[in-house]
């Protein structure tokens, strides 16, 4: 019977290409789901022999834990070198958006404080 090994939303391709890798290097046999056609089944990857769970949940607290050092330091590198993505960069690329949430944010604001200050009155 099949077993659960790893849930997949939101993990980004290089990682779920690096985990296909690992597995196929070391010949455990899985295969993965999608969300489906309407994004709300749980896309994962699956084991196919359940004797083979804890040699695979090793190697990915392993692997997980090496992507963890790697992407960070990256991530440092990045930030010494001023380079890493900031809110600001993020702002610039899409200002609608940016200001779109603003929008939103403040209404928000409005509609949660307003019976609060008409009370006050």
């Amino acid at each position: 019977m099949a077993t659960l090994l790893v849930k997949l939303r939101h993990t980004p391709p290089d990682e779920l290409e690096e985990i296909h890798a690992l597995m196929e290097a070391h010949e455990i046999n899985v295969y993965e789901t999608t969300a489906g056609n309407w994004g709300i089944s749980q896309p994962a990857l699956w084991l196919s022999q359940d004797e083979q769970l804890a040699e695979a949940k090793f190697l990915l607290k392993q692997y997980e834990e090496e992507r963890f050092t790697r992407k960070r330091s990256e991530y440092e590198t990045l930030r010494k070198e001023g380079k890493a993505r900031t809110f600001l960069d993020m702002a610039r690329e899409n200002p609608v958006r940016y200001i779109a949430y603003l929008v939103m944010i403040a209404a928000l604001v409005y509609i949660s404080v307003v019976p609060f200050l008409a009370l006050s009155s």
